[in-house]
């Protein structure tokens, strides 16, 4: 019984171990990154330029997740919340598959 106990708790956490250490390949990084730049490409000011280059300078798909929240504010400051909310969201299909799915929240 503790056997098989262990082997069921050891292959749960190796699966969501390997869950956790997939990495989009180069490409699928490039088009996340060109997807979330395409979201602020009417935004023309000094803080959308920086984001702009943090967007290009990622290194993970978490890091250009983390930056959506920026991009919110400059989408909703040029244009409205809803339109920010609806460019946001239209990006999550292009994370699916590189973060784990809870934190694919969608902004009401």
């Amino acid at each position: 019984m503790i056997a098989t106990l262990t082997r069921f708790i050891r292959g749960t956490l190796k699966s969501r171990a390997s869950r956790r250490r997939r990495t989009p390949a180069v490409k699928d990084l490039h088009a996340i990154r060109m997807a979330l730049l395409d979201c602020v490409h009417d935004c023309e000011s000094v803080p959308a330029q920086r984001l702009r280059h943090k967007i290009v300078h990622a290194k993970s798909a978490q890091e250009l997740w983390l930056l959506r929240n920026d991009a919110y504010q400059l989408i909703s400051q040029q244009t409205s919340q809803r339109v920010a909310a609806e460019r946001i969201n239209a990006l999550i299909q292009n994370f699916e598959g590189w973060l784990d799915p809870r934190q694919l929240a969608r902004i009401q």
